[in-house]
């Protein structure tokens, strides 16, 4: 008989599972809204390592729910296809044609290659854009800017269907019109209105920045509301991290229980969040 030796590495790994246990207790069929870009969906690595999380969230009760980006790919696309763009105040146009690439690039590549990634790590997805089953119903964001849509109306039937079965939905940012036309969102526009819909309990914005930061530079872990207003209104927040914040906002005051703006090139940054005690992000709650 051989003798099995303790290793330290061991030890650790089954001390951290039990130090979990509270946490996935706690967000046993809760469900979480993940808005998935950056860094995260950077490298087949960082997408195997995000589905595996996704995958083993769904296996301890959890019910994660995916909206992706793929502003990337898009530009990549758009460039191969020689296909020009115009901009309005810094943000690109959507007309007809880049409309085609965008749904293609979108609702094709990049959402079956998440759907794919999970399926590999032995979790069930499937990809879906906010046009099926009239998931999402959009009007005009700015008609300067073509057809890119602000969620009017949300139907979160067939996402709590897919809750039901065991299935992770994988959701491509996309929206119809009531006059039929398909309308371009903003991944983290759409994923704040899918969690208020859902009533989630938490939103998770994967970000390429540690999290919101004070006007020193350093990482603030817990904040309100009402002072993510007072920091947008003194300067503090500037930049990318503006609609970031706007969409957490929108998302609380829609009743989705709390929203985290997270630390996406952290390795395994949902599941540091959702089952340790110091999380990986700046989580934003009414106050």
């Amino acid at each position: 008989m051989r003798k099995q030796d303790m290793n330290r590495d061991w030890i650790a790994t089954a001390k951290t599972l039990s130090q979990a246990l509270p946490y996935m207790q706690r967000y046993a069929d809760a469900t979480v809204v993940i808005k998935l870009g950056g860094h995260a969906m950077g490298s087949d690595e960082a997408m195997d390592e995000f589905a595996r999380d996704v995958t083993l969230m769904r296996q301890v009760g959890v019910n994660p729910v995916i909206v992706h980006g793929g502003g990337p790919m898009i530009n990549a696309m758009l460039k191969r296809l020689n296909i020009q763009s115009e901009f309005v105040d810094g943000q690109r146009v959507t007309d007809e044609a880049t409309m085609e690439v965008v749904e293609m690039v979108l609702s094709g590549l990049v959402n079956a290659r998440i759907v794919q990634a999970i399926s590999e790590q032995g979790g069930r997805a499937v990809g879906l854009s906010g046009k099926d089953s009239g998931l999402i119903v959009c009007e005009h964001e700015d008609p300067r800017l073509g057809l890119v849509g602000r969620p009017t109306r949300v139907n979160p039937r067939i996402l709590r269907d897919m809750a039901d079965k065991g299935i992770i939905p994988v959701i491509a940012p996309l929206g119809m019109g009531d006059g039929g036309e398909t309308f371009n969102i903003n991944g983290d526009t759409a994923a704040g209105a899918i969690a208020a819909a859902l009533k989630a309990d938490r939103l998770l914005l994967l970000t390429d920045v540690a999290g919101v930061k004070n006007a020193e530079g350093e990482v603030l872990t817990e904040l309100t509301a009402a002072q993510i207003r007072e920091m947008v209104a003194d300067g503090t927040i500037a930049g990318g991290m503006i609609p970031k914040t706007v969409t957490a906002l929108d998302a609380l005051e829609g009743g989705v229980r709390a929203a985290v703006i997270l630390d996406g090139r952290a390795p395994n940054a949902c599941l540091l969040e959702l089952f340790t005690e110091h999380g990986a992000g700046s989580i934003i709650r009414q106050g």
